[in-house]
């Protein structure tokens, strides 16, 4: 999730819709028990959403972190015996591994947000959300002042996260997720306080709020 965050401050690419999906992780490989494997393969996302049941069921085992579960599943394919992976019963098929365990998460309804991206915003529905990034000027009452142009415009904020920047030590990047769209009046008049806040602001996308 932070790498997908910090690619959105080098593209020019927008974010056009949002899709919520239950998401099962299961532990898959060509072993005959959870006692032979002595490798696993994972995404850190996954991983931190199975953690207490991997601690459980294979403490001895050795933690690999990969980029995707797909790449977790193709490598224990590749090494094959006392090796698995933590991924969705399709990579299963596609890799033909075996499913050593299922819906090993430690949350039974794991929702997980994605990102739709494009060249282009979508339309306004009225029914909208807007995601943006931004870095705050360095003086007192700085994230105060972040805050206030969405209280005086009556906004609702989704929620917020930061990252640090990786050009200049102590600075920080904020996304922000807000009810409403880029065109909405409110919204507007909104970016433009922020804007006068920041040393740094992007809209990443306006798009339909999607319903959990």
């Amino acid at each position: 999730m932070n790498y997908t965050l910090d690619m959105f401050i080098d593209s020019d690419l927008q974010i056009c819709a949002e899709v919520y999906l239950k998401i099962a992780h299961n532990l898959l490989g060509k072993a005959r028990s959870l006692k032979e494997v002595r490798k696993v393969f994972t995404g850190a996302q996954p991983l931190a959403q199975s953690r207490n049941w991997v601690e459980e069921n294979l403490a001895e085992a050795e933690i690999v972190e990969v980029s995707t579960t797909a790449e977790a599943a193709r490598l224990a394919a590749k090494a094959g015996k006392g090796t698995a992976a933590i991924a969705n019963t399709l990579a299963a098929k596609i890799y033909g591994l075996g499913i050593l365990a299922k819906n090993i998460g430690d949350i039974s309804n794991n929702i997980t947000r994605f990102l739709v991206i494009g060249k282009k915003s979508a339309k306004r529905t009225g029914h909208d959300k807007t995601s943006v990034v931004c870095s705050v000027k360095d003086k007192v009452g700085a994230l105060y002042g972040m805050l206030m142009p969405f209280k005086r415009n009556k906004i609702n904020l989704n929620s917020i996260e930061s990252r640090p920047s990786k050009k200049k030590a102590w600075e920080y990047y904020f996304f922000i997720d807000l009810e409403g769209h880029r065109e909405d009046a409110p919204v507007k008049k909104a970016l433009a306080g922020l804007k006068q806040e920041c040393d740094y602001l992007k809209v990443l996308g306006s798009f339909p709020s999607e319903k959990v």
